[in-house]
């Protein structure tokens, strides 16, 4: 049986009915489950813990890239002509990526601060405290925002025929002054690096020697941050779950 295609759409109508389905869920699901957790940890001041404001911080970031995701639905049913605009096609891509960087860097750190609890757990509890989180949190959202810049430049309104435009060939895809410059391969030089660097990092803290020399180092930090002598075990399993928490939420937003 021929597939048949809807329109301009790049897809035949067997693929975009059950993709559509499935993101339609996605789009409920996560947009109730995201608005919910936020409003119990705003709501409720024993849910206020360090971890759970790098969760909240991570469901805006989740529910922002769900609330695109009609955009994304769009351009696979109609491919052309684009009808939102320039800014609206540079918008949708640079918040997706911002988003997803920022989610990655918050389970890097949100790691790291599982770490310190876990090898000095009383230290650490005094030293990470609720407003330093939000520091935290702060610094991670810029530096987020300014490394999926590029992408404001990268993605843009694209016509068959630069020379002659027709309305009706509008596409929102990488630009010409991007493959050209360079610049498209400098953004997925950044791109793989969000991928591979939390997951290289969490694992190369794993390893005992790294351990061993990161407590060395931080003995000459100041007694503060000595290990506990009643802190015996040992972050590893936490670790390992949490590289492969950032490959699965890349892979999954990436597609």
């Amino acid at each position: 049986m021929e597939d048949h295609h809807c329109g301009d759409s790049l897809f035949p109508t067997s693929t975009l009915i059950p993709v559509t389905t499935i993101c339609i869920l996605l789009f409920v699901v996560g947009i109730t489950g995201n608005t919910m957790t936020i409003l119990i940890i705003q709501c409720f001041k024993d849910m206020k813990t360090t971890t759970n404001l790098y969760l909240s911080s991570m469901d805006i970031s989740d529910l922002v890239i769900f609330l695109s995701l009609p955009f994304d639905l769009y351009r696979l049913w109609k491919y052309v002509p684009w009808v939102f605009g320039e800014l609206v096609c540079r918008l949708s891509h640079y918040i997706n990526e911002r988003c997803t960087n920022a989610t990655i860097l918050h389970i890097t750190v949100l790691s790291m601060e599982r770490y310190l609890a876990i090898c000095f757990p009383f230290k650490a509890k005094a030293a990470i405290t609720k407003r330093r989180v939000k520091y935290v949190i702060l610094t991670l959202w810029g530096i987020a925002l300014l490394s999926a810049a590029t992408v404001l430049f990268l993605m843009g309104v694209e016509y068959e025929n630069e020379t002659m435009p027709d309305s009706d060939t509008r596409q929102c895809k990488h630009t010409c002054y991007a493959i050209e410059s360079g610049l498209l391969h400098t953004t997925i030089w950044v791109s793989t690096a969000y991928f591979f660097c939390p997951m290289f990092g969490c694992s190369f803290c794993m390893d005992p020697s790294v351990e061993s020399c990161g407590r060395v180092i931080m003995s000459f930090m100041g007694p503060m941050w000595q290990p506990d002598r009643r802190s015996t075990g040992r972050p590893s399993r936490f670790w390992v779950s949490g590289s492969w928490e950032v490959l699965r939420l890349e892979y999954t937003t990436r597609l």
